[in-house]
């Protein structure tokens, strides 16, 4: 009991703490935004390929091809197509290829997820897929292993999380949105916006036979995915790649603990299990960096086999050996970006093309499907989409009411991956340690984090205090049996690592937007809207 009190007196000293270090930030958050009013958007991207100024293409709206153009059909087009299109509007789809995607990620969907899914009326996209129910996770470290269930006790049984292949997932949402007659989806390749005096009026885009062609709509919502040739058009991205995923399928494989995700934390990083099918098992190895071992050669086949597969669970090994044979290995970059789009007339970014963060927890569709919940809601009052000004002035508040659970995920998944990475640092591996036996506590020491990535409880502040309490709880444990000078030294050194990890992160997302969204202008526009309706 008095080691119990003294985390709690510590914790609350630790939070007080973080509390003071996240005023200082709000502070210079507020001294940056004034600064940039001050200087204004005078200097919004000049990159749009197709800049008319003016010319006579520029038609009345009601000649609009559509209300709306979404560039993209993947996960975050699909759903909004569908979404836009239930609620009456014109919708014109163009997609570069609308055959089934075959693709290494985006098959893992959060509760919080499935709940938006269920908003939205595409649950039943996941029905006839061969989807996996997952209840939670299970992490694996140094012959440990501990379960973390998803706090679901408060919902339906049908909410859990899924799990399946990406690509029947998107062919899903696509055909239920082409049974709508005001939507139509279109293969062709957009090559660049149709911009007039600072306007997005339409795209330009090169049809399946080859054949060049403009579309017009009063807004343009650009979700062309992680390789986004039209990002740079809307907004300055800032990308990292701080690692690489190699995917590879275990066939007719029963993993320890049957629908559960399972982190193994291994040594350089995290090495990922999950079904995807009745009869396959997805498993991503993670290698830091951006330069991978050689396929050609036989380096990576040496590496999964001597550094990756005696690090895997024994019940996994002869399939995950067995995988490594079949020579079926698929790699893709992890790409990090937050979002910092440059509020554009006539035209939205969306999904990966706007915001990702790192693969490890599965959190990128719970954010998008998240956003299009958002959009949906801002878009739902108005009647008349041609002030392309006036409308973009009210979509401002979108980057804001989004940002309790995309906030939320992206925080998590960039510290989190940082945290069960192996590091030669000694406070980093206790900070490891301290996370991995934190979660094991049980309680609210697991349930809290575990609804945080899931989706159920988007809450900043909540993120916050479990990462320090994180931090609090291996500083305790360093004091024990008795705290040394060397031991104080390496607890403080983790409290401050702690901080240089999350605090970076929280300030990319925008501490305004993450903490204090009711002191951002653009926040009650939203409401007096819908205040005036």
């Amino acid at each position: 009991n008095t080691i119990d009190n003294s985390y709690i007196v510590a914790t609350f000293y630790v939070s007080l703490l973080a509390f003071v270090v996240l005023s200082v930030l709000r502070h210079r958050t507020s001294n940056s935004v004034s600064h940039s009013r001050k200087i204004g958007y005078g200097n919004v991207l000049k990159n749009r390929s197709d800049s008319t100024h003016g010319e006579l293409f520029r038609r009345p709206y009601g000649d609009a091809d559509a209300d709306f153009i979404i560039v993209g059909a993947g996960v975050a087009g699909a759903a909004l197509a569908y979404t836009l299109g239930k609620e009456g509007c014109k919708i014109r789809v163009i997609e570069r290829d609308l055959t089934e995607p075959n693709r290494i990620v985006g098959e893992l969907l959060q509760p919080g997820g499935y709940l938006k899914l269920i908003e939205l009326g595409l649950e039943d996209c996941v029905e006839e897929i061969d989807a996996q129910r997952i209840h939670g996770y299970v992490l694996f470290k140094d012959g440990k292993n501990t379960k973390l269930s998803y706090p679901l006790e408060k919902f339906h049984s049908d909410v859990s999380g899924r799990a399946f292949h990406n690509g029947r997932f998107i062919q899903g949402m696509r055909e239920k949105a082409a049974t709508l007659p005001n939507v139509e989806l279109e293969q062709g390749t957009v090559t660049s916006l149709l911009e007039d005096e600072g306007t997005i009026r339409g795209v330009k885009y090169k049809t399946k036979s080859g054949e060049v062609m403009k579309a017009f709509a009063p807004l343009t919502i650009v979700c062309d995915g992680c390789f986004s040739n039209l990002r740079r058009s809307l907004c300055k991205p800032q990308v990292d790649v701080p690692s690489c995923f190699v995917g590879l399928v275990l066939k007719n494989c029963e993993l320890p603990y049957p629908n559960h995700g399972h982190v193994v934390l291994a040594d350089p990083s995290p090495i990922l299990f999950y079904p995807i099918s009745s009869s396959e098992v997805r498993c991503l190895v993670d290698i830091p960096g951006q330069k991978l071992p050689s396929l050609s050669n036989g380096d990576m086949l040496r590496y999964l086999k001597t550094i990756v597969a005696p690090q895997v669970p024994c019940e996994v090994h002869a399939a995950f050996m067995a995988a490594i044979e079949s020579g079926d290995i698929r790699t893709m970059p992890n790409r990090i970006m937050p979002a910092s789009s440059v509020p554009t007339p006539g035209a939205l970014l969306l999904g990966d093309a706007f915001n990702m963060r790192h693969p490890l927890t599965g959190g990128g569709m719970t954010v998008a499907l998240a956003d299009i919940v958002v959009l949906r809601d801002l878009l739902k009052p108005l009647h008349n989409f041609s002030d392309a000004d006036s409308l973009t002035k009210y979509l401002e508040s979108f980057y804001t009411l989004r940002k309790p659970m995309a906030s939320t995920i992206n925080t998590l998944a960039g510290a989190l991956y940082m945290v069960f990475c192996a590091s030669p640092d000694q406070a980093r591996k206790e900070m490891q340690e301290a996370c991995f036996d934190y979660l094991s506590l049980g309680g609210a020491c697991s349930t809290g984090p575990v609804g945080l990535l899931s989706g159920l409880n988007p809450s900043p502040v909540c993120l916050v205090l479990h990462f320090f309490a994180v931090a609090v709880y291996g500083f305790g444990r360093l004091m024990l049996p008795l705290p040394t000078p060397k031991r104080i030294w390496l607890g403080v050194r983790l409290i401050l690592g702690a901080s240089w990890i999350i605090l970076p992160i929280i300030k990319a997302e925008g501490m305004m937007q993450m903490f204090f969204p009711a002191r951002v202008p653009a926040y009650h526009r939203a409401h007096s809207k819908k205040g005036s309706k």
